[in-house]
């Protein structure tokens, strides 16, 4: 059985790029022109975009450059620990809703000075793992859509992350007692 679908996953991309063209073919679709078409719309897309990832990615440079990360950090150290949340995790708690590449970064450093197999190690993996980028998806989604007012998107993503990160540390505490 291992080797079927070992032999399907090898062969599904390339039958995909052949058969969905073939197919939009045979059914009459112009295949090159509407590639040309989707292409250009998602070139708009991504200019649409551009002002909105700007701004999130300075507004997350200045509040880590400003030392305001830092004091948020300090202030809400002890009420974590008494939570059971490692203030060493505070970090990466923090920037996951706002870049997916920054709490890697966190995460390869946590990896780095703890090791993989700490206790840090898993539960910044099982973080990674449980939440989303919730700020930059709606950055991303909603300026690609013209979207200005969020409304209850910020509040659900938030309380989804809260969720990931509870979620993430009761699993990590009963999986990989330290």
């Amino acid at each position: 059985m291992a080797e079927v679908i070992d032999a399907a996953s090898r062969w599904a991309m390339p039958l995909m790029f052949f058969l969905i063209p073939l197919v939009a073919y045979l059914r009459g679709v112009k295949v090159y022109e509407a590639f040309i078409e989707g292409a250009e719309q998602g070139f708009a897309t991504a200019v649409r975009m551009i002002p909105f990832l700007v701004a999130i990615f300075a507004a997350m440079g200045m509040f880590r450059g400003s030392g305001a990360m830092d004091l948020l950090m300090r202030l809400v150290a002890a009420p974590a620990r008494w939570l059971g949340v490692p203030p060493e995790v505070l970090p990466l708690m923090l920037v996951r809703p706002l870049s997916g590449s920054a709490a890697l970064g966190m995460l390869s450093d946590l990896l780095r000075v703890y090791g993989p197999d700490s206790y840090l190690g898993w539960l910044g993996s099982t973080i990674q793992g449980s939440t989303d980028t919730t700020f930059y998806i709606l950055s991303v989604y909603y300026g690609s859509v013209g979207v200005r007012n969020p409304r209850h998107s910020v509040l659900a993503g938030i309380i989804g992350d809260l969720a990931g990160f509870a979620g993430a540390v009761l699993a990590t505490r009963l999986l990989f007692p330290h």
